[in-house]
């Protein structure tokens, strides 16, 4: 499995924006996320977003609230989660993304999180709640384990902020393109638009969008406003919660697949 920074300039390279779907561990259960996992990398995602389910996610909008929810009730654990990537991570081409909050980090201490999460495969790692100033540790310890954490920039983000996030992130910078939660949308604010372009004037690391991007012509846009990656994640979850767990990895491999032809039409 390569790094995630590798695995963006490969796609640069050709020209390529990147589909990284996400998904909840444990919904509905750990044996059909590792399969749901293996349908993706098949399927055409170029990265995967893996989220760790926590009694209180922030960030998530209702559906990977539920799925959060359904799998802690199941009795899905960190332990369990890091297990069931070990196993996989030698399988599938695509990077693994960690998506969790600082709590789980802090309560099982930094460095012995990070020891883990690398040891699993784990490439890198999403923490929501982290903000920029208190990140220096985290970073510097991701890094000695070859784990890289992108931070998070907001609409509400100023200019000032902006630049030192997109000069602290690794491996990409994760865009939010809405001031509230997670969640399928009908469509993409314009000001995104701006967002992007305001990115791309103060680096050239690649910029991923997130939060509400739900629908081809969504990551399509996404790609046309300059963005080399269109993370969508509501809309997988919501998709392999539907019906039986075979009908479900149908589902996301059919929108995997349609995502990711819509990102490689030519513009």
């Amino acid at each position: 499995m390569t790094s995630v920074s590798d695995c963006f300039a490969q796609l640069r390279n050709r020209g390529q924006c990147a589909l990284i779907p996400f998904l909840t561990a444990g919904d509905p259960d750990l044996e059909t996320t590792a399969s749901a996992l293996r349908q993706l990398d098949a399927s055409g995602a170029d990265l995967i977003e893996l989220g760790v389910p926590y009694s209180d996610p922030l960030a998530d909008g209702p559906v990977i609230q539920a799925a959060a929810t359904r799998a802690l009730q199941r009795g899905t654990r960190l332990d369990h989660v890091l297990g069931m990537v070990t196993e996989l991570s030698p399988e599938i081409r695509a990077p693994i993304i960690l998506f969790t909050y600082y709590n789980p980090i802090y309560h099982r201490g930094v460095t012995e999180y990070l020891q883990q999460i690398a040891k699993a495969g784990v490439r890198g790692l999403v923490v929501p709640d982290l903000p920029l100033e208190e990140s220096e540790y985290l970073l510097q310890q991701a890094t000695d384990l070859g784990i890289e954490v992108t931070l998070l920039v907001a609409p509400t983000s100023s200019k000032e902020r902006i630049e030192k996030i997109a000069l602290c992130s690794q491996g990409f910078i994760y865009l939010v393109s809405t001031t509230g939660v997670t969640g399928m949308r009908t469509k993409v604010e314009n000001r995104v638009q701006d967002l992007i372009a305001d990115l791309r004037q103060v680096t050239d690391k690649p910029i991923g969008v997130g939060f509400g991007i739900s629908r081809t012509e969504h990551a399509r846009q996404m790609m046309e406003w300059g963005a080399d990656a269109a993370i969508v994640g509501s809309a997988f979850v919501n998709r392999l919660s539907e019906g039986s767990s075979s009908q479900g990895l149908s589902a996301i491999s059919t929108f995997c697949r349609s995502l990711k032809s819509s990102l490689l039409m030519e513009v």
